[in-house]
């Protein structure tokens, strides 16, 4: 197995027992990296340089026993939306141009101190604000879209083109492309990961997660990100917790929730049938199964647009007008379309999410997780714009995409999306674990118990 393969633990364990020297990890990843490149559009640049020097260091630190920890000496690619001290920020825009960041980001700097090797910055949606990430092509399939808005950050884990990487999750942008690419992908709980010196789309939805091929993997990452900032308004204290799963698969006593209502209306069959499977598996592992009715369902979609949309055209108001034509033009709609909405809609969106996030506090009283689909199709081809189901209903890929994800985002709790199967064109198939605020250990402990379970 060339190293770029590994799993960020496995890449650890051999790098603290000397198996695997730094140098050697990162120069598999770039040369991944730039076999890939041409053909999936993963990054926006490469930091190939910068990398090879931090590599040297991190080889001479372990050599003399000063090993920071399981990232130090590890490639990842971070999403253009995080800061970067040196290096642009282009958050994949016109707009963008020139640009260079002053001053690491809270996680950038948190994952340097680690020791993690920054390989490059992923490609985005334009400002992260859509689910397709039209710069970059699925990892599995060339002709499909890699989902978004972390579209890069998925399908640089998935190609071997970095060992982890970090996105962001502002209605499921973190686990759309995970799910789309066959990876793992974690949003924490809303304020547990600090936003600093990260591009904001809308500022009361954004997380900061990251993207990973294994449960585990993602744990280790977490585990360095976590922690209070006060230059985030919304960063919280976060809650003593081990977040590295145990090894054991037996899940006896644990209540997952089977969503009875609206998780699994309009999805393909073949992802049904793989998420249920894989929940009958979490049954097998000693679960206990539970039916639950999804709390004030039918406000989800005007809820998540109603906080979004008005506060993405606000970031944006001064180069909207001054540079409206150097935004592509289906991001530029959107961000006109907020200025339309009135301080009463952006009001009453958050009303509702305020209850929304009571009823779920309520719904998590009976369950410990929620299982569901992550997305309801596939990856589709790259010039598909819209989803026709077996109702006759059309729905747009990326509200499609977006309908799942949402909730988590506006009631704040963690959601994690696990690689559960493939449909019959061999495209990847994920399964949505969600779960009370701050506990994304037991998110995680479920997950690793599918993966062994299934491995």
């Amino acid at each position: 197995m060339p190293p770029y393969e590994l799993s960020l633990a496995a890449a650890a364990e051999a790098i603290r027992t000397r198996r695997l020297s730094p140098v050697e990890l990162v120069d598999s990843v770039l040369d991944r990296a730039q076999e890939v490149q041409p053909d999936l559009g993963a990054y926006v640049a490469l930091t190939a340089d910068r990398a090879r020097r931090s590599a040297r260091e991190a080889e001479r630190e372990v050599a003399d026993g000063r090993v920071r920890g399981p990232l130090h000496g590890v490639p990842m690619g971070l999403k253009d939306l995080i800061d970067v001290a040196g290096t642009a920020t282009t958050a994949s825009s016109r707009v963008r141009a020139g640009h260079r960041a002053q001053a690491d980001s809270a996680v950038a700097a948190r994952l340097a101190a680690a020791g993690a090797v920054l390989a490059g910055k992923t490609h985005t949606h334009e400002f992260a604000y859509g689910l397709t990430t039209p710069q970059t092509r699925n990892a599995r399939d060339r002709s499909r879209v890699a989902g978004g808005s972390s579209g890069g950050s998925a399908v640089a884990v998935a190609a071997g083109a970095a060992t982890f990487a970090l996105g962001t999750d502002t209605g499921g942008s973190i686990r759309v492309p995970a799910a789309l690419n066959g990876v793992v992908g974690l949003k924490p709980t809303y304020g547990l990961v600090p936003r600093h010196g990260v591009t904001s789309l809308s500022w009361s939805l954004d997380h900061v997660g990251p993207l990973a091929r294994t449960v585990e993997d993602a744990a280790l990452v977490l585990t360095d990100l976590v922690g209070h900032d006060p230059r985030d308004p919304a960063s919280l204290p976060a809650p003593a917790a081990d977040y590295l799963p145990t090894a054991g698969t037996d899940l006896t006593g644990l209540r997952v929730g089977v969503p009875s209502t609206y998780y699994f209306d309009h999805v393909d069959p073949e992802v049904e049938t793989a998420v249920r499977y894989a929940v009958r598996r979490l049954a097998d592992l000693g679960a206990r199964l539970v039916d639950v009715e999804i709390p004030m369902a039918r406000y989800v979609q005007a809820t998540q647009w109603g906080l979004m949309v008005p506060e993405a055209t606000a970031y944006h108001e001064r180069t909207l007008r001054t540079s409206p034509d150097l935004y592509e033009e289906d991001v530029r709609v959107l961000l006109e379309a907020g200025e339309l909405m009135s301080a009463g809609d952006h009001l009453r969106a958050q009303r509702a999410r305020t209850l929304m996030r009571q009823e779920w506090a309520r719904m998590f009283q009976e369950v410990d997780v929620l299982a569901a689909p992550t997305v309801p199709a596939t990856a589709v081809p790259a010039e598909q714009t819209s989803l026709t189901w077996s109702d006759g209903t059309v729905e747009s890929v990326s509200d499609a995409y977006v309908r799942l994800s949402a909730p988590a985002n506006i009631t704040g709790v963690p959601a994690l999306t696990v690689p559960v199967g493939a449909d019959r064109a061999g495209l990847p198939i994920g399964m949505q674990l969600l779960g009370r605020p701050f506990d994304e250990a037991t998110l995680l402990r479920v997950g690793h118990a599918y993966e062994r379970s299934d491995a």
